[in-house]
């Protein structure tokens, strides 16, 4: 067994627990599920299962991670983050069983290549296979972006390995689940791109290859640089025919033609429509701390 925590993050995620718990078992030395008030089974399937259970109030995924890792008594060399729908899948429990303890002292991070399993099919095409992503890293060097939507982990020094292995990112619900999910990142998406847009806190870092993978760096680039000053219709059509066309998007099925047209428009669009509204909203609010207490009454989130 893999000298490895793992922390996954729950909300009535009965559904999935059992199934991410049983991938990590071989290789998990100690299990972490932090909880955020789950009203279903959640928390007494993570406890059966073995998982150590920690409560904690939601208000984002960043915050709430990162509170996991400041306060999860993790004794563990390496740390894993997990979603509780994603399944590390037994070729690539092998790969970190063998390859972990034999990584270089200079290597601080391990990059896994996530699938994307959609109405049961592995969406391979649009750009969706591999994602590369930071998902391991040495006990103490990882932290989570402070962000409310595509949050990153990162290391601040050391090197990156990435492993083949595979892991999947497999949500069981239904299409209801699926647009109820997006519709509340859009929102959360917004809020950081008025933050970007409007200065309403400090200036992040900009990612770089010493702390993420090569592919979270650009798109992260091309997403801040280029695609967040387009106009957004613009934008959602031109990203749509970027991956349904030019990546071959279209050869994942009708499956594909939902997935795509679901996260590869309608999102993007979503997302823009969201900006435009909640801008004209506090277009007359010059202060920072004024504009972000309009956004929280707004949105109904804790912008701090």
């Amino acid at each position: 067994m893999a000298d490895l925590a793992v922390i996954i993050l729950t909300f009535n995620e009965e559904r999935h627990i059992g199934r991410a718990l049983a991938s990590v078992a071989p290789i998990a030395k100690q299990v972490f599920v932090v909880d955020s008030g789950s009203t279903d089974r959640t928390a007494q399937i993570a406890a059966a299962c073995g998982a150590t259970v920690l409560e904690h109030e939601f208000v984002n995924y960043a915050k709430q991670f990162q509170w996991a890792l400041d306060h999860a008594p993790v004794t563990a060399a390496w740390v894993m983050r997990l979603d509780a729908d994603e399944v590390v899948e037994p070729d690539l429990a092998r790969e970190i069983d063998e390859r972990l303890p034999n990584l270089s002292g200079d290597t601080t991070g391990v990059n896994l290549k996530r699938k994307q399993i959609f109405m049961g099919r592995w969406i391979r095409h649009g750009g969706r296979y591999p994602l590369v992503m930071l998902r391991i890293w040495r006990r103490g060097m990882g932290r989570i972006e402070d962000r409310w939507m595509d949050e990153h982990s990162t290391v601040a020094e050391g090197r990156t390995v990435t492993m083949d292995g595979g892991f999947a990112d497999h949500n069981l619900n239904d299409l209801g689940f699926f647009i109820a999910k997006h519709n509340a990142y859009a929102t959360r998406e917004a809020i950081d791109v008025l933050h970007q847009r409007r200065g309403l806190t400090a200036r992040r870092v900009p990612l770089n290859l010493r702390c993420v993978s090569q592919e979270t760096a650009t798109k992260r680039f091309i997403k801040e640089t280029i695609y967040n000053r387009l106009p957004f219709p613009i934008g959602a059509a031109g990203y749509f025919f970027y991956r349904y066309v030019l990546q071959l998007g279209f050869l994942d099925g009708k499956e594909g033609l939902i997935y795509h047209g679901l996260q590869g428009f309608w999102y993007r669009f979503l997302v823009g429509a969201k900006v435009y509204e909640l801008e004209k909203a506090i277009s007359h609010i010059r202060g920072a701390e004024e504009a972000k207490a309009e956004l929280s009454r707004l949105t109904g989130l804790r912008i701090e």
